[in-house]
């Protein structure tokens, strides 16, 4: 591949070949942690877990992207428009902090609601670019369930929720591994 110039097209469906596993473990393993100090710790705590959890997600994905297979920091491989993209979209979902933090202020248990949503959203584009319902299954569903779980149990926001999502992440990473599967065979 060297210096060779590859269309847009050619980079996405190079792009489609990764697994996209790190990301969703990644997540997985930190709203895990959000679940777990909402169980035993106090909302206190929880929240400052929260935010080192969930913005710790992109490091943890990097680290957990080596053992995938996937890794985000090989510069060997040649330069690819939409690893660019799925960045951009990580750094937005980060971003998001800007919208969080404010309602966070007023009414702290507001905080699974923001992260929980707004981190989601990046799913949608993700969908796009590998052209697969993955991505629109996970926010959709993952925007639904938040909502509704922080009406139905506002005294267990710092639980349900946290749960909600690890059971999404799972469902997505579950679809992912399908979708390697069918590609190999197919």
């Amino acid at each position: 591949m060297g210096n060779t110039i590859r269309t847009l097209e050619e980079q996405k469906n190079e792009f489609k070949q990764s697994k996209f596993l790190a990301m969703p473990i990644a997540g997985s393993i930190a709203w895990l942690i959000v679940f777990f100090s909402g169980v035993f710790l106090s909302a206190e705590t929880t929240v400052w877990v929260l935010f080192i959890a969930t913005g710790s997600i992109i490091y943890l994905g990097m680290g957990i992207s080596k053992l995938t297979g996937e890794n985000f920091l090989d510069n060997s491989k040649p330069k690819n428009t939409f690893d660019s993209l799925f960045f951009y979209t990580v750094a937005q979902s980060i971003l998001v902090y800007s919208i969080a933090i404010p309602f966070f202020m007023e009414n702290y248990t507001s905080l699974p609601l923001t992260v929980g949503i707004l981190t989601g959203l990046m799913w949608l584009p993700m969908s796009w670019i590998i052209d697969h319902w993955v991505g629109i299954f996970h926010a959709m569903v993952r925007t639904i369930s938040v909502l509704a779980l922080w009406y139905l149990f506002p005294e267990k926001r710092f639980v349900f929720i946290p749960l909600a999502i690890v059971v999404i992440y799972l469902i997505t990473i579950i679809i992912l591994q399908m979708r390697v599967k069918q590609k190999k065979s197919g």
